[in-house]
This record gives C-alpha cells, sequence and structure tokens, in this order.
C-alpha cells in the first residue's frame, strides 16, 4: 500500500493521545483505537451507505458485487483500510491499517475496530490541523495519481458492448453529427475473440488499428478492456507464454489453479511475482501496435464464477488457501493475504506495459479491483450499479468517501450500469454525473440504449448542456488534477471541508465541492446544507439555468475559476477563448490559478508547463484583474487568443474582454 519504507524520525510528541491497541487471537491480529469527544469519521475507500461513517462495518475482501448486493453492499471491489475523523474543532486525523489480509473495520463514534484473519501489521496516525492536511499525509504514505492526459477528463461512453466495428463507427459519428462533446469510446469483452485477452474477434473488429485510426481522425480515443482471467486452450499464444514463464497461480498440490470466468476455465497470473508482472507488461507491447489510448482492467478482484458449487462452498474467487509464491520483498502467502491485493498488483503490470509500449503518452488504466495506494497506477469507476434513483444519490458520497481515501479519479457509470434506464434518471444522474472526476455513461448487455441522445430530442438537448458545462470547466478541472497530482488533494470534495468546524455540514451528502471554489447542488437534491458566505449562481451554457435537470452550480466568493470555450474534443483548443469567473469577498477581493500543459507527454515534468495565478480587485465601482505570478515554460499565449471577465456580483453579472496585463471591468453602476 505505502511508497517507500516510511519510519518513524523521532518521539512521539508529550501530548500525543491517539494509540492503537493490538491484539493476536489464534494468529489473526486485530487493533483497536479509542477515541473521545465529539468526531465525525469517514473514509474506508469505495463503500456503500451514508458519508459519515459513525456506526458503521464494512467487509475489506474485493468483490465482485452486481448492484452491491452481496452482504448488503458491506464489501464492494476496493479495499482501503483507512479511516478520517475530524473533531468538533475541525481539527482532523487520519487511521491507516497497513494490511491487505482479509479483514472488517467498524467505525464507532468511541472506538475504530480492524480486525484481520492474518498477521501482525503497523498502523500508520496522522495528526494535523485540518482534514485536508490529513489527506496531505495520507498522500505523503501511499503517493499520488500521475497527471493524466487531458482527455481523460472529457465525456467517455461505452457498452457492454460495442459489438461490432461498424457499432463502433456509428456511436462516433453520432456524437460528432449531433454535436455533443465525447473525448472516448470503450470497448468491453465482445471485441475479443472468444474472450481471450490481447486478441481480437476477425469477424466483427477485423482492423482493430485501423478502427482506432478512424476514431482518432474523428477526435476519440478509444479504450480496450483486459482481463486477468487466460483461457486455458494449448492453442492460445498468450497461454502458451505463460505457461513456458512458469506464471501461473497454483493449487495447493502444485497444480495450474483454473478458475470459470467468460472464456471458460481460465489460468491466473500470479501478479505476487516480478516476473510476472513483467510478462503481463510485456503483452501490451503488441497489443498497443494497434494504437488504443487507454486500458481498462475488470473483474481483477479476482471473481470466479463457482455457481455450480454448493451456496455454502461459493466463493466468487480462489480457495482462500491458494499459494501465492511471492518474490522481490513480497513472501509467499495463501490467497487470504493476498486477494485483496491482486488488482493493484495487476495495474502497476498494467500501467507499466502501456507506459513501455508507448513511452511518450501518459497511461490512461482504469481498473475495477484495487488497493489503497493503488491510485499511483489506475483510476476507478464504482463498479456494476443499478439504474435506480438510489444508486443515483448513492454516487455522490461513494465518489466523495473515495476521494476522502487517497483515490481522487472516480465516478460512477452514469445513468446505471444494471437495468433499463429512464429518460428522468438519465438526465438527473447526467446533470451533475458531468461533475464528477471521472465522467462515463455505461449500459450493461440486455438493456435500452444509454447513449446521450437515446431518450428523444428534449433529454438529447438536456445531455448536450450538461456535457457542455464539462467541457467548459476543463481548464478547471485541469487545474484541480494537478493539484491532486501534486497534494494528494480530491478533486470531488464534502461540503464541510468549506468550513470543517461548521458541524452542520459534517453529514450532508447530497451536494459537493469541486475543488475549493465550485459547489454542486444536483436536480435531486432536497434541503441540503449549505456552506456559508458568499455563493454565486454560475451559469456556463446558454439554456442550463432553465433546465431543470441541470445541476445548480455557485461560485464562492473570493474565487476566480478559468474556463474554456465549448468544444466537441479535447485536440480542439479548450483556452483559445478564455473566461474568468470572479466571485468577489467581503473585502472585494478574489484570487484563482489555472494550470495548462500540452495535455499529452511528459514535458510538464521538465517545467513544460505554464501555472497561472489571478487577482482581482474592486474599488470605486471597478474589478481590476491582473496576472499575479507565472510558472513553467509553456508557451500559454499561443493558446489564449482572448480573455474574458466575468463578475459574478449580488445576482448580477458583469463581463467584458480583457487585457492581463491591465485588466479593468466595471462592475457597479449602469
Amino acid at each position: 500500500m505505502l511508497q517507500g519504507n516510511p519510519s518513524i524520525q523521532g518521539a512521539v510528541p508529550a501530548n500525543w493521545n491517539i494509540f492503537p491497541e493490538f491484539f493476536l487471537t489464534d494468529g489473526k491480529a486485530s487493533a483497536n483505537v479509542h477515541l473521545k469527544g465529539d468526531i465525525s469519521l469517514y473514509g474506508g475507500g469505495e463503500v456503500t451507505g451514508p458519508l459519515l461513517r459513525n456506526g458503521q462495518t464494512i467487509k475489506l475482501w474485493n468483490t465482485d458485487n452486481g448492484a452491491y448486493g452481496t452482504d448488503n453492499g458491506q464489501r464492494l471491489y476496493q479495499t482501503h483500510p483507512w479511516v478520517l475523523g475530524v473533531r468538533k474543532d475541525g481539527t482532523a486525523f487520519g487511521i491507516l491499517f497497513d494490511s491487505p489480509w482479509k479483514s472488517q473495520l467498524t467505525t464507532n463514534t468511541d472506538k475504530i475496530e480492524f480486525n484481520t484473519q492474518g498477521a501482525l501489521f503497523r498502523v500508520f496516525v496522522i495528526d494535523r490541523k485540518s482534514p485536508q492536511d490529513v489527506l496531505k499525509g495520507l498522500a505523503e504514505l501511499t503517493g499520488t495519481i500521475e497527471m493524466p492526459p487531458l482527455w481523460a477528463l472529457g465525456y467517455h461512453q461505452c457498452r457492454f458492448s460495442y459489438g461490432t466495428e461498424k457499432r463502433v463507427r456509428e456511436i462516433a459519428g453520432t456524437f460528432r453529427e449531433k454535436q455533443i462533446p465525447c473525448d472516448a469510446i470503450w470497448m468491453d469483452i465482445d471485441y475479443m475473440d472468444g474472450y481471450r485477452v490481447f486478441t481480437f474477434n476477425k469477424t466483427n473488429f477485423p482492423n482493430p488499428r485501423q478502427l482506432n485510426a478512424d476514431l482518432h481522425a474523428k477526435g476519440f480515443h478509444s479504450v480496450f478492456m483486459i482481463d486477468p482471467g487466460v483461457k486455458f486452450d494449448t492453442t492460445y499464444a498468450v497461454y502458451r507464454s505463460g505457461t513456458a514463464k512458469d506464471v501461473w497461480v497454483k493449487d495447493t498440490a502444485g497444480r495450474e489453479y483454473h478458475g470459470k470466468v467468460w472464456p471458460g476455465d481460465c489460468a491466473f497470473p500470479d501478479f505476487t511475482m516480478p516476473r510476472t508482472r513483467q510478462w503481463w507488461a510485456g503483452l501490451y507491447r503488441d497489443f498497443m501496435k494497434n494504437d488504443m489510448d487507454g486500458i481498462w482492467n475488470d473483474m481483477n478482484e479476482p471473481a470466479v464464477n463457482d455457481n455450480e458449487l454448493a451456496q455454502d462452498l461459493r466463493l466468487g474467487t480462489m480457495p482462500y488457501n491458494t499459494p501465492h509464491r511471492g518474490g522481490g520483498g513480497l513472501p509467499a502467502g495463501p490467497h487470504l493475504l493476498y486477494h485483496n491485493a491482486f488488482g493493484r498488483l495487476m495495474v502497476q503490470a498494467t500501467r507499466q506495459g502501456v507506459m513501455a509500449a508507448k513511452p511518450d503518452k501518459r497511461p490512461f488504466v482504469l481498473t475495477r479491483a484495487n488497493l489503497l495506494g493503488g491510485q499511483r497506477y489506475a483510476a476507478t469507476w464504482t463498479g456494476d450499479n443499478w439504474a435506480s434513483e438510489k444508486f443515483m444519490k448513492l454516487s455522490v458520497p461513494m465518489s466523495i468517501t473515495l476521494g476522502l481515501s487517497g483515490q481522487p479519479f472516480s465516478g460512477p457509470d452514469i445513468g446505471g450500469f444494471l437495468g433499463n434506464t429512464s429518460a428522468d434518471l438519465w438526465a438527473k444522474w447526467l446533470g451533475f454525473g458531468v461533475f464528477l472526476p471521472f465522467a462515463r455513461g455505461h449500459a450493461c448487455a440486455g438493456t435500452n440504449d444509454k447513449e446521450p441522445w437515446a431518450f428523444g430530442d428534449s433529454i438529447e438537448t438536456t445531455s448536450r448542456i450538461a456535457i457542455e458545462r464539462r467541457y467548459r470547466l476543463l481548464p478547471y478541472l485541469y487545474t484541480l488534477f494537478y493539484n491532486a497530482h501534486e497534494t494528494g488533494l480530491p478533486l470531488m470534495c464534502p461540503v464541510f471541508f468549506d468550513d470543517p468546524e461548521d458541524i452542520r455540514l459534517r453529514a450532508e451528502e447530497q451536494v459537493f465541492l469541486l475543488g475549493k471554489h465550485l459547489l454542486v447542488v444536483p436536480s435531486f437534491a432536497k434541503d441540503p446544507e449549505l456552506p456559508k458566505g458568499i455563493w454565486e449562481r454560475l451559469n456556463l451554457v446558454d439554456g442550463d439555468e432553465s433546465d431543470p435537470y441541470q445541476a445548480k452550480l455557485f461560485i464562492k466568493g473570493g474565487s476566480i475559476i478559468p474556463a474554456g470555450k465549448i468544444i466537441q474534443n479535447t485536440n480542439e483548443k479548450s483556452v483559445e477563448q478564455l473566461t474568468l469567473f470572479i466571485c468577489l469577498d467581503s473585502t472585494g477581493k478574489a484570487s484563482g490559478e489555472l494550470y495548462w500543459d500540452a495535455g499529452e507527454g511528459w514535458g510538464f515534468k521538465n517545467g513544460n508547463y505554464s501555472l497561472l495565478r489571478f487577482q482581482a480587485t474592486e474599488k470605486n465601482g471597478v474589478t481590476r484583474i491582473n496576472l499575479t505570478s507565472r510558472r513553467g515554460r509553456y508557451n500559454i499565449n499561443k493558446d489564449i487568443h482572448q480573455v474574458k471577465a466575468v463578475v459574478v456580483k449580488n445576482g448580477q453579472v458583469y463581463s467584458g474582454l480583457i487585457n492581463l496585463k491591465k485588466g479593468e471591468l466595471k462592475t457597479a453602476g449602469s
């Protein structure tokens, strides 16, 4: 989970009062942390239920959990043994239980309990002045996300499955014909030859390289699914290669372990072994020659279909005692130890392979299963949700909680994956889903079409407005991703981040902050608790104020939010027409920043980026907007052709073109 090998460098402070108690019973380790006072608890990663985790129990055992039905959603696809506590005065602490063993985490108001099925473990405690500072400390231990390619911030469209190259081209063409922005089309498992990973169906996907070239010509990127299960087929090159390299998981008798997944009987790579990860990474070299842009790792809990067994024998994965051989610092151990790490080790190898295949590109990898710290290798989505209002509303605290647990790049299947989606549900969900860090529409086989135009002309217009709003905010989103990359802070934040001492906000889970400056209120929100202070309504696109499905946006007093023009994909120049939305605080001041770079590649690591800081000050009815600092060598001037300032004050809007060297805008009087 951790990066490096952190250790205590000095004595514990004299006033330190968070001490874990350790227990070992029949070889199973546990730890308790007793709490005093009024403390709000959060975290645990990918969880169902409320944002506020006081009185909650989760099971940390990565599970293929369609509609979150197994164990009433107490265990999902990922493991984050992490708790964030916020005291009454707004100071905060974090507790990281450093164990991947099968476990259970209970967060009661007076005691946190972490019980495992395995060996003793370390506990890391972070105690700082704010929850934001605690999350920075978590990032110091577990790392931050890498800077994603700009296209990954666009809107994504997926289905299980777009079954032919023809259908993929139809979907891409319809987006462009209808002028609905989109950056990525996704290929689920039906592109494969009999669900064999790293292959293509010669009938339905005869020329994937040409398909990707055609998508690129229209401004799209492509993402292809790769599962861990490799079909047991002695004529299949990937299986033969893995057998020759001796990379497969074996059972307790030393025989190759087989489990049923989509292709039937499958062998599974033992990712605990360095040579297995190296072999897996190497498989992407030839695969990526077909010029796809991203990789989607699914079924990597790992999921196994064992429904032929009696109910009490079904595990949904490998038997607990299945051995893993380890190596490179990882000890040999049973599946009970390495199950929760399987997806994390897989995406590490996947990212390594994608980077080696396309060294000049930033990898984009999406994973279903992961372990705390795995944000270094992959983004995530919240698995196989259901098309219902319950799941729509749940998607807000789920993504917030992932952000509070070190994973800032997440989002749900917008509209719901399982079940048919109504026009009303789609419109409500997309209306706020476009403001989550990862924005993808997805649908299961056998369900209705869930593209933005699939619900009639009126909802098509609603969908276009919603997605255009996201694209206008790309400069702000990209800046937030840069901040997450640098600090570990989430993009999508609970509203109590605005004022950690405001107890009213601690349990609010209908609305959320995007960064520090933007408040998002979904159309379903009923009587939400909102932060105090100046918050002005922000409109981004013609028609967004009158459309009942669109989330309401509010800009915080004292903020400057950079926005771009409406574009159809990120190959177009978003900041060509840069808009600075300004909301002055009670003293007549505001500030903000814009991070920008080439959107791709690694030049930003060598200073080829631009970080601009803006300041606005109102005096005598005139607001002056200045560029106060500039960092980096990226020539953003070639991208920006004009700058527009929009000051929102007391419900009124004042706007005009400005020169950043000496920008002025009249904001009072006529």
